[in-house]
């Protein structure tokens, strides 16, 4: 096979992760933006074979004109993950990319919210952004994962939700009160078009725009920020800061680190351990702080 065999072979890899995985347009058009501009330069190097020297050679060219070593790390996980389903799907005998190394990058310790900010963060009048905040808090759950989460999904009586996160993988979450509370007054005006433009009685998905279709990631960002900076004055204002205080806050206060990974539905408990960094790092502040022989 040459590049313009590979080239098109992109949407069926697309139409996988979409289908297969369960991945959100914005990540699906990260994917899509990333294996373009790898064959866009192959392209312009009128490199028509696609193998191991192709995708070091743009790697070199990523990393030479200064693109920063995570961005370049997440490309070539992209084109791995490519390869890889051509060698699932018997495209390709051999994945040319499987034996190049990652570039290394520094730990990226991801910010949190302290719970004062959390509580200041949740005092908005609207129905619709607070159960939107509450339960991102609450479960814990990615942006993509509250935009895909339907009404039949929420279980009140058992205070519990249903999430489909990535790969279909579903889990159950616990609800917060305050959580459940937001939920049952966005409902009550979620069907009443006498109080609010949202009516969507068709549609399954729990949270609607005001037009009353689904709301997209985006959406949920622009909403997450609004209400971070206006009410937290918080700086990371990405819905992702509320997943990490979510996982911070549990092991702060004493949660098994097996349980938190099962909460947020990851895969491999490294990639939870992360958050012990950064509770041990506080907590060593708090001991600085408090202890009367700390120093």
């Amino acid at each position: 096979m040459e590049r313009e065999d590979f080239y098109n072979k992109v949407n069926d890899f697309i139409i996988y992760l979409q289908k297969e995985k369960n991945y959100s347009r914005h990540t699906l058009r990260a994917y899509r933006t990333d294996l373009e501009s790898f064959f866009d330069f192959l392209r312009v190097k009128k490199r028509k074979r696609v193998d191991q020297n192709a995708i070091t050679l743009f790697m070199g060219f990523l990393l030479k004109y200064g693109l920063d070593a995570r961005s370049v790390a997440r490309k070539l996980s992209c084109i791995k993950s490519f390869f890889k389903f051509l060698k699932k799907t018997n495209v390709i005998s051999e994945n040319p990319a499987i034996i190049i190394k990652t570039p290394k990058t520094k730990k990226h310790l991801p910010g949190f919210l302290s719970y004062t900010q959390v509580k200041k963060a949740m005092e908005i009048s609207k129905p619709r952004d607070r159960a939107i905040m509450e339960v991102l808090y609450s479960c814990g759950l990615r942006a993509s994962e509250l935009v895909n989460l339907r009404i039949s999904d929420i279980d009140l009586n058992r205070d519990e939700v249903k999430v489909k996160g990535k790969g279909n993988k579903e889990r159950i979450v616990p609800v917060g009160k305050p959580a459940k509370n937001a939920i049952l007054n966005y409902l009550k005006v979620r069907h009443n078009p006498d109080k609010h433009k949202t009516v969507g009685s068709d549609v399954p998905e729990l949270f609607l725009n005001y037009r009353g279709g689904s709301l997209s990631t985006r959406s949920i960002q622009n909403i997450v920020r609004k209400y971070l900076v206006k009410l937290a004055q918080a700086t990371g204002t990405n819905p992702h800061i509320l997943r990490h205080s979510f996982a911070t806050h549990l092991l702060e206060n004493g949660a098994d680190l097996r349980a938190v990974q099962e909460l947020l539905g990851h895969a491999s408990l490294s990639t939870v351990q992360i958050y012990t960094h950064m509770t041990s790092k506080r907590l060593k502040e708090i001991y600085k702080k408090r202890h009367p022989r700390a120093e």
